[in-house]
C-alpha cells in the first residue's frame, strides 16, 4: 500500500516549486499525492497549476477581497485541520515561508501528523527581513520533522539551531526543474508588445517588485529609480510586470509613463521564464528570482538589504543593491555599460539546483515514510550546458505545454 503525501500550498511561488514534486510522486510506486490549495492568492495560483497541469484535490477557497495576515492564518488552519482528519495522510509537505505553509505545518503538528518542509533553512537573522517570511520559515523548523534544504548553506543553518542532521536531506530547489522544463517549451508570448521587444533585439530591463517589507517610501523610491533609468537610458527597455495588490500599484506606477517603459499585468509563469530568458538585467526584490535568473545567465540585483539566499551574493551571480535611488541606476549603468561586470556576474554558476531537486525530494519523502536510505546531497550546480537537454531524462516530466 503507497504513502499519502498531502503537498499544501496557497501562492504562485509555492505552487511553481511544488509542481515538479507532484509529478515525480506521480511517477512513483510507494508515494500517492493529495494537493490541496489554501487559495491564500487565486488567479495567479490557478494559473500556474493550469500550466503545469495540475487538478487539486481540494481547494480551501480562504482568498477575501481584504484579508490580513491573521485572517489568512486562522482560516487556513482551521481548513487544513478539517482535512487532515478526514485525509489522514502520512506525511504534509509545505514549501518556504508563506503564511499558508506556516499555519499548514502548524495544522499538521497538531494533528501529529509528521511535517517536511520543503526548501527548508532559508535565513536572513533578522526576524521582520522578510515579513513575515522570515518568522514563518523559522517557526516551520521547529514543526517538522524532514527538512528539505535547498543547498549546502540552508543545511548549516538548520544544523546551528540543533535541528537533527538526519532528519536535513540537501535536494537543490525545484524551482530549477520547473524553470528549465518550462523554457524548454518555449511557449510564445500573447502580448504583442513583448514579442516586439523580443524581435527587436533590445536591452531589457525586468523589474519586480513586491515585498511587503518594501511598501510604502522604499517602493516609491524604486519607482523614481526606475524614471531616472529610462530617462538616461533610453535604449535600455524597461519591462515592469506589476502586482496586483494595490499597495504595490499605488507606489510604483505614478512615476513610470516613459515610451521605453512597459507595464504588464502578472504574466503567466512560461512566459515569465520567457521574458526571463531574453532580457539583459533583473532587477527584483523577489526570492525565487534571485533562484531562476542564474540558470538563465542573468545578473540580478536585488532591491534589498539582506537576503535569506546569499549563495547568490558569494557566487557573483547577484548583488544586494536596497532600495536608494542611486544606487539602483549605478548598478543598472554599469552592467549595461561595462561588458567586463556583466560577464562576470552572467558566467556565474548559479548555487540552487541543477534540475534533480524534485527527484531527491521524493527519494527523501521516500526514505523518511519507509525508513530506506537517504538520497545523495545535493552540493554543488552544473553550469546550464552541462543540465540534460530535453531530449534526456530530465526530473520533471509533464504534458507538451498548450
Amino acid at each position: 500500500m503507497t504513502k499519502r503525501v498531502m503537498l499544501v500550498y496557497g501562492t504562485r511561488p509555492e505552487a511553481i516549486k511544488m509542481a515538479p514534486v507532484v509529478f515525480e510522486l506521480r511517477r512513483s510506486a510507494e508515494l500517492t499525492p493529495v494537493v490541496v490549495l489554501t487559495g491564500q492568492h487565486r488567479s495567479m495560483l490557478e494559473q500556474v497549476n493550469q500550466d503545469f497541469g495540475i487538478d487539486p484535490d481540494h481547494d480551501l477557497e480562504i482568498m477575501e477581497t481584504v484579508q490580513t495576515l491573521q485572517d489568512i492564518t486562522v482560516r487556513c488552519l482551521q481548513g487544513v485541520s478539517e482535512l487532515l482528519r478526514d485525509e489522514r495522510p502520512d506525511v504534509v509537505l509545505v514549501q518556504g515561508d508563506t503564511t499558508s505553509a506556516f499555519a499548514a505545518a502548524l495544522a499538521a503538528f497538531y494533528e501529529q501528523i509528521p511535517v517536511a518542509h520543503l526548501e527548508a533553512g532559508l535565513r536572513t537573522g533578522d526576524i521582520y527581513s522578510p515579513y513575515p517570511e522570515e518568522a514563518n520559515r523559522r517557526l516551520i523548523s521547529r514543526l517538522a520533522s524532514l527538512h528539505l534544504a535547498p543547498t549546502p548553506a540552508s543545511r548549516e543553518n538548520l544544523l546551528r539551531e540543533r535541528v537533527e542532521h538526519e532528519s536535513v536531506v540537501v535536494t537543490g530547489n525545484t524551482i530549477i526543474d520547473a524553470l528549465l522544463w518550462t523554457v524548454r517549451q518555449a511557449r510564445p508570448f500573447s502580448d504583442p508588445r513583448l514579442r516586439a521587444l523580443e524581435s527587436s533585439g533590445a536591452p531589457i530591463l525586468l523589474v519586480t517588485a513586491h515585498r511587503r517589507e518594501s511598501w510604502g517610501k522604499p517602493m516609491q523610491l524604486v519607482s523614481e529609480a526606475l524614471a531616472e533609468i529610462s530617462s538616461r537610458m533610453p535604449e535600455l527597455q524597461v519591462v515592469l510586470p506589476v502586482h496586483p495588490n494595490p499597495i504595490v500599484r499605488d507606489a510604483l506606477l505614478p512615476h513610470l509613463g516613459a515610451s521605453n517603459v512597459t507595464i504588464l499585468e502578472p504574466l503567466p509563469y512560461p512566459e515569465f521564464a520567457r521574458l526571463m530568458a531574453i532580457c539583459s538585467i533583473v532587477l527584483t526584490d523577489s526570492g525565487g528570482i534571485q533562484e531562476e535568473a542564474p540558470s538563465l545567465g542573468k545578473p540580478v540585483l536585488v532591491m534589498r538589504d539582506s537576503t535569506e539566499r546569499p549563495e547568490g551574493i558569494v557566487a557573483g551571480t547577484a548583488r544586494l543593491i536596497g532600495t536608494d535611488p542611486a544606487d539602483i541606476i549605478e548598478a543598472v549603468e554599469t552592467l549595461s555599460g561595462d561588458p567586463d561586470a556583466y560577464q562576470a556576474m552572467a558566467k556565474s554558476i548559479n548555487p540552487y539546483g541543477d534540475g534533480q531537486a524534485a527527484r531527491r525530494t521524493v527519494e527523501a519523502l521516500t526514505s523518511f515514510l519507509n525508513h530506506g536510505p537517504a538520497p545523495y546531497d545535493f552540493e554543488t550546480s552544473q553550469p546550464l550546458s552541462e543540465i540534460p537537454a530535453s531530449g534526456d531524462r530530465p526530473s520533471l516530466e509533464l504534458p507538451a505545454a498548450s
